[in-house]
């Protein structure tokens, strides 16, 4: 399309905007109406998604290790496991720290645990390991158990010239490791059902607009069908005839891209000021999105869904009148 047809296109779009004002305005709502349920599921299901990322980054496995077991080989076994793939963090926990946290579990009880300070602490030190992704924690826990095996294997031949005490003698350097298998598997099937879903909600979504919006579009063109006849008499091109209408299409979406941006921002910030204000996001330890993080990419999602669809929805309102 040359130069005079783009400028034609854009100056009829703009004019059909607000001449025909009731129908423009009945698209508008009906764009803002449909993008606010985009936004609210979109909010959710990235919300959703930062939730479990937090939630599970702090889940993993606590390395029990022997008492025999030397510096150099915690060393050694700590550098190891933070080259493995899929770790998040490696922290040792001391025999002391152990008792220390053990006591906070007991609160009022610790008299339980009189006598077992100092050389009497019968609790093992640790490793805690957290991971980055849940579904590799089986592999994780076995190539953890090989090194370990190796470390010990490595320890005992550079003592071969030396008497082994054999009630001190392991063949790993760890004595167990224990892990929230039914947690992270729950987690890992709330991770694939909610992005399921929220995919499935989207797309569903995406059709219900390109259909209402095409049907809403479609009664503008109506009433201007005998124009559209008139132009296709005198030799306009199908082109010629259809950008003015996906112009409008496209400025109609994104006046509602944008205030429906402007509203989903203002319930939001109302909404998340509430909800973390609850005790049960303080004692899960994680955080919402604020909307500053979000605003980035609804912003493109808007930009996206008012322009695509405004083009599909002219597009398809178009079709039957411009057939021959």
């Amino acid at each position: 399309m040359r130069y005079n047809g783009l400028s034609y296109a854009i100056s009829e779009g703009f004019r059909n905007v607000f001449k025909n004002t009731k129908s423009t305005v009945i698209s508008i709502i009906t764009m803002i109406c449909t993008m606010f349920l985009f936004g609210i599921f979109f909010s959710i299901g990235v919300n959703i998604n930062s939730v479990l990322e937090q939630v599970q980054m702090k889940q993993g496995m606590e390395v029990f290790i022997w008492d025999e077991t030397t510096e150099e080989q915690k060393q050694e076994f700590e550098d190891e496991i933070k080259k493995l793939d899929g770790i998040n963090t490696v922290v040792f926990k001391t025999k002391q720290q152990a008792l220390e946290s053990f006591k906070e579990q007991l609160k009022d009880n610790q008299e339980f645990l009189e006598g077992y300070e100092g050389e009497n602490n019968i609790l093992p030190a640790s490793f805690v390991v957290t991971l980055t992704d849940l579904e590799k924690s089986k592999e994780i826990e076995e190539e953890i158990q090989r090194i370990g095996a190796r470390i010990a294997t490595e320890g005992r031949s550079e003592e071969v010239d030396l008497e082994i005490d054999e009630t001190t003698e392991h063949d790993s350097i760890i004595k167990n490791i224990t892990s929230s298998d039914s947690t992270i598997t729950t987690l890992i099937t709330i991770v694939n059902g909610a992005r399921i879903t929220i995919g499935v909600i989207f797309i569903v979504l995406l059709v219900i607009s390109i259909t209402i919006i095409s049907n809403t579009i479609r009664l503008t063109v109506h009433a201007r069908r005998k124009e559209i006849s008139i132009m296709k008499y005198v030799g306009a091109t199908n082109g010629f005839i259809r950008w003015p209408f996906i112009v409008e299409g496209i400025i109609i979406g994104v006046i509602a891209a944008v205030i429906t941006l402007l509203i989903v921002g203002l319930l939001y910030d109302f909404v998340i000021q509430n909800i973390e204000s609850s005790k049960v996001l303080q004692k899960m330890g994680v955080t919402l999105l604020q909307f500053t993080e979000l605003a980035k990419p609804i912003t493109i999602v808007y930009a996206c869904l008012g322009i695509g669809i405004g083009i599909i929805g002219s597009s398809v309102s178009m079709k039957k009148y411009l057939e021959v």
